[in-house]
């Protein structure tokens, strides 16, 4: 969103030359890279701006040369405008951010590596397979959908029954029971385990919100377990 809004403030300015750079996002946690990717970001801010060039900085994400390619190549793959990498004849005597920087030959060899995909195929058996496997994919969208709007008329439900019957929103037990029940599932099927957390938890989210809005309470923080 601060992305957004800083571009539309420049668009509504009359600049029209503007392109954004993807360095990542400071991690709270421990990881690999210096900077988190976040790939979802620069995804939706393609989809809010579709003329927008967005470049990737494998540098700056990566914090390490070792980590380059593979952030480079996934940016090329999410078809990103291009890369912006850092590089130094001599990066041990470079006055910052040394461990990422790549000789010009080191620069040179990875290019060389890197795959540039095509953004589309005009190969009509390749379009009509394509076609079918999305087809799929929005029917299978759309079964789920329609569960989920189900299974929250029940969390409806239970919010009328916990109001009637003085009951609280929040109740552990059940919460954790969710939570273990389905990342069993979830692995048992082949499903990541961290994707499914946050399902549940945007899911989660939307139940405290229905059954807030149930008890009569604007308070959208209160945990759910529905």
């Amino acid at each position: 969103d601060l992305w957004i809004g800083a571009i539309e403030r420049l668009l509504k300015e009359g600049i029209k030359k503007i392109a954004a750079i993807h360095r990542g996002f400071f991690p709270f946690e421990t990881t690999s890279f210096r900077n988190i990717p976040k790939w979802e970001v620069p995804i939706e801010l393609k989809r809010n701006f579709h003329e927008l060039p967005i470049l990737c900085d494998p540098s700056h994400i990566s914090g390490n040369v070792n980590y380059i390619k593979k952030i480079s190549q996934k940016a090329l793959d999410l078809n990103m405008d291009g890369l912006m990498i850092e590089t130094h004849i001599n990066p041990s005597s470079a006055l910052s951010d040394s461990e990422q920087q790549l000789t010009p030959h080191a620069l040179e060899e990875l290019i060389s590596k890197l795959v540039i995909r095509k953004s589309s195929s005009s190969d009509v058996g390749f379009a009509s397979l394509l076609d079918k496997l999305r087809n799929q994919i929005d029917s299978i969208d759309q079964q789920y959908l329609e569960l989920l709007a189900q299974r929250m008329e029940i969390v409806e439900k239970i919010g009328s029954y916990k109001k009637e019957n003085n009951v609280a929103i929040f109740q552990l037990d059940r919460w954790e029971e969710i939570i273990a029940t389905r990342m069993d599932l979830a692995e048992k099927i082949g499903l990541d385990k961290e994707f499914v957390l946050n399902f549940l938890k945007s899911v989660h989210k939307e139940s405290i919100q229905i059954q807030t809005k149930v008890m009569g309470d604007n308070n959208e923080n209160t945990p759910s377990n529905a």
